[in-house]
């Protein structure tokens, strides 16, 4: 048997004992999934509580929603991680290179929900983006997709409240990064990026790679994925539901629904301004997003929360002023904030 004959063979058994593990590993996630209350009802049980109290119903919240948010989690961001797959950042600058704006604003929004790219990940992809010819815009519109319109979020959205809020979530959030990326592009703001950053010279983008790549590692990596991101956002997750669990059981409804619903013009900007200087994610948010719906808190009011806490973080705007001078931050700002108010009111008004 040859060297090839023999990776061949590997190969193989390796995808074979995939297509047995996935079916049943999904039939056992739904399984979980279908028994969550049931969970959550023998947890209360065991210490001795009721749901009549406030302890009581805050423990149950608790012991329901953190297993269901690690279960989506990992179910939505393993598919994730297989598609990314076929996304390699060469590949990603290699798409978006030479696109005029509009078309190449679309496709960056689009592209931002499947690569594993962060606000953390600002000045790298600014300077391989923009070395490779990608206009300024364009470049806006993926990083905005990137962090705000990502899979957790997506998949607690769709697991927390259906694939109505799930899919006006993606599309409004896809349309503002579209529309932040064109007027950032219009505005020919080049001239406020860092001196450093406008002095490297355009060039080739990086040639594409993986095109090889077998069914087998990529369902590894998919799993590898689950692996990484779940490693970085449980401690999110824990503290987020914990959160949540405390305003479900002890926050009175009409206390909530005074400050943060329909009625009350000024809660959709309150909302946004509190959001800025918040750190952490859509794992660790999704679930107090939860609560606080569940107190009585407008819908849009508190996904502006939350889209604020997401794509305009204080920790945010840090990192992009290694890249970015003040006017270009501020429009920046300026421009997503205006579009995560309207959605804000939007959501409010339709729903």
């Amino acid at each position: 048997m040859d060297t090839s004959t023999e990776a061949i063979n590997i190969r193989s058994s390796g995808l074979t004992s995939w297509l047995i593990g996935l079916p049943l590993a999904a039939l056992a996630w739904f399984l979980a999934y279908w028994h969550l209350e049931d969970f959550a009802s023998w947890a209360i049980g065991l210490l001795g509580l009721t749901r009549d109290t406030r302890l009581g119903e805050a423990v149950y919240f608790f012991a329901y929603d953190t297993p269901k948010v690690f279960l989506l989690l990992a179910g939505v961001v393993y598919l994730i991680g297989v598609i990314q797959t076929f996304f390699s950042p060469e590949r990603t600058r290699a798409l978006l290179t030479g696109r005029r704006l509009g078309l190449g604003n679309t496709l960056a929004a689009l592209l931002g929900i499947v690569t594993p790219f962060c606000s953390c990940s600002a000045v790298p992809l600014f300077i391989g983006f923009l070395s490779a010819g990608v206009p300024l815009g364009v470049t806006f519109s993926f990083l905005i997709s990137a962090p705000m319109v990502n899979e957790i979020a997506l998949a607690l959205l769709l697991g927390l409240f259906g694939w109505q809020v799930a899919a006006m979530y993606l599309g409004l959030g896809l349309s503002v990064a579209i529309l932040t990326g064109l007027v950032i592009g219009r505005l020919r703001m080049e001239r406020h990026l860092q001196d450093w950053v406008r002095d490297i010279h355009a060039g080739n983008a990086a040639p594409v790679i993986g095109d090889e790549m077998s069914w087998d590692k990529r369902f590894c990596a998919g799993l590898r994925h689950v692996q990484e991101i779940v490693g970085k956002v449980w401690p999110y997750i824990i503290v987020g539901i914990a959160v949540g669990a405390a305003i479900h059981g002890y926050v009175p409804q009409d206390f909530m629904a005074s400050i943060m619903g329909k009625d009350a013009w000024w809660s959709v900007p309150g909302a946004v301004v509190l959001g800025i200087p918040m750190y952490t994610n859509a794992a660790g948010i999704i679930p107090i997003v939860e609560a606080l719906i569940g107190k009585g808190a407008a819908l849009g009011t508190t996904l502006a929360f939350m889209m604020s806490v997401i794509a305009l973080s204080l920790p945010e705007m840090l990192i992009l002023r290694k890249v970015l001078k003040l006017p270009l931050i501020a429009t920046f700002v300026g421009v997503v904030g205006t579009g995560i108010l309207l959605v804000g009111y939007l959501f409010n008004v339709i729903l």
